[in-house]
């Protein structure tokens, strides 16, 4: 069985990877250069592709810079520091990347279809306090009508399938999930501010860190 995994590098992502091969799937991954201000994570999403032992990752590329309208897109909007976990929780933040997961489900499909895979994995997590619409699970249900209508595999019967087996997990269970399929954290990435060490303030680090403390864990990688 053939599954195109969306790897950031992150730890949702990598956690997903994972699943995907313990799935039995073979694993085609892809990222994507789109001229982030974390582009740092296309590093460790190659780390782990490599250590996973998949058959192919693609990294796609284009910018999304043109438009901004986040603060992963636009150095003119401050990334959010050290904020609670209730700040966090009270509205969608600006990191948020006007329809990311729409345009990354969309390259996937394509994908997918070209090599004849049956599934999408995606790391998509509608607890995590972000609150991202397109992480919801309305949003993937949406996108599955998506790949059944706009594509030939899924007109004749043969829809590829979202798989999203983070959705309604907490960032703890993640991590629990994740030391079951021993994926490698220390080569994971998560921080937003886009330098050489993450940061260990910005919303990802924040809650990366704090759901590593609630598990009595410490987490591998460096922070500054």
């Amino acid at each position: 069985m053939k599954a195109v995994i969306l790897l950031s590098g992150g730890l949702d992502s990598s956690t997903i990877l994972y699943q995907a091969k313990a799935d039995g799937c073979e694993c085609y991954s892809m990222s994507f250069d789109y001229q982030q201000r974390h582009r740092r994570e296309l590093h460790s999403a190659l780390l782990v592709a490599q250590k996973a032992g998949v058959v192919e990752h693609q990294v796609v590329n284009f910018d999304l810079r043109q438009w901004g309208g986040s603060a992963l897109t636009d150095d003119a909007i401050a990334l959010p520091e050290a904020r609670s976990l209730d700040e966090m929780s009270q509205s969608i933040p600006v990191t948020y990347v006007p329809a990311r997961n729409t345009i990354f489900l969309s390259f996937a499909l394509a994908y997918a279809e070209a090599i004849a895979a049956e599934r999408v994995y995606i790391g998509v997590n509608a607890l995590d306090y972000s609150g991202y619409p397109d992480c919801r699970p309305d949003y993937i249900q949406a996108m599955q009508e998506v790949f059944r209508l706009g594509t030939k595999q899924g007109r004749v019967g043969q829809p590829i399938k979202i798989v999203a087996p983070l959705l309604e997990l907490k960032k703890t269970e993640i991590i629990q999930l994740g030391n079951q399929l021993e994926v490698p954290w220390d080569l994971t990435w998560s921080c937003y501010a886009g330098g050489d060490v993450a940061c260990g303030v910005c919303d990802s680090c924040r809650l990366r860190l704090a759901a590593f403390a609630e598990l009595g864990l410490v987490d591998p990688l460096p922070y500054a």
